[in-house]
């Protein structure tokens, strides 16, 4: 299907550590639909005869699957992230629920690169991996056993994401049927387009840029300027900034850059 978003959908596994749950992965991805997968890191061979008997039918996305060795390589080219996690903690959060966020992930596949971040088996992703994220998932478990085994986690992903493009499918449908048939009465609405957000690299510089700013006139930490930087990021993520945003911060932030070392002087746009 040309205009179908979960083709522009890539799920990122972090230094995954069994070549089995990477080929269950690719099956469980070929299943709803799904069919980019990037490898950070893996802890074993992805294309191990144990991967390949996982993957069964999705080979082809086992053997197509990119390789990395560090996050930051991976996330190129990237506009619009969310990671998961199951891990609590002052600095995570808020968190949605896959359900919640489906819609939202499809309205961006549809114009531009979307990638969904989930951990190793042990720990899960870290803070600082959850940094570029604009989203942070988490999947509602029973409190008896509240982790997932990796495939699984993807699989319930997947399976939100499919059934979301399903309905998206279904309302646009609706609504060419009243077009052509000249309905006058209810009007099915197919899901408005969001706009361009900026590049990883572009998101990544605005933070380098504010962290070395708020460091500069003492409002970090400097002994632990990540505390308040992860909670800055999750504001920023949410307001899922253009390259035109990206553009204004970044002046701002020069401006005010030059006002801290001219301290006794107005502004050069005053």
């Amino acid at each position: 299907m040309a205009n179908d978003p979960l083709r522009n959908i890539t799920i990122v596994l972090v230094r995954p550590q069994y070549a089995g749950n990477i080929g269950s992965i690719c099956r469980a991805m070929k299943n709803m639909g799904l069919s980019r997968l990037i490898l950070v890191s893996p802890g074993q061979d992805p294309l191990s005869a144990e991967a390949r008997m996982m993957a069964t039918s999705a080979r082809d996305i086992l053997q197509k699957a990119k390789i990395f060795s560090s996050l930051e390589e991976a996330l190129q080219g990237f506009r619009w992230i969310a990671g998961t996690s199951a891990r609590k903690g002052i600095n995570r959060g808020p968190f949605i629920s896959p359900r919640e966020i489906s819609p939202e992930i499809l309205q961006h596949a549809r114009s531009i690169p979307v990638a969904i971040l989930f951990g190793p088996e042990d720990r899960g992703l870290t803070n600082r991996e959850l940094d570029p994220c604009q989203a942070l998932i988490r999947i509602s478990t029973h409190p008896g056993l509240s982790s997932l085994n990796l495939a699984q986690a993807v699989m319930v992903m997947g399976y939100e994401l499919y059934l979301a493009s399903q309905s998206e499918l279904r309302i646009a449908d609706c609504g060419l049927r009243k077009r052509k048939e000249g309905h006058k009465g209810e009007v099915c609405l197919s899901p408005g387009g969001l706009p361009k957000l900026a590049e990883f690299k572009k998101i990544e510089g605005m933070y380098n840029h504010l962290e070395e700013l708020l460091l500069r006139i003492g409002f970090l930490d400097s002994n632990n300027p990540k505390r308040i930087m992860h909670t800055l990021r999750r504001i920023f993520g949410r307001a899922n900034l253009g390259d035109r945003d990206v553009a204004i911060l970044r002046g701002i932030f020069h401006q005010l850059e030059w006002y801290a070392t001219h301290p006794d002087r107005k502004g050069r746009g005053g």
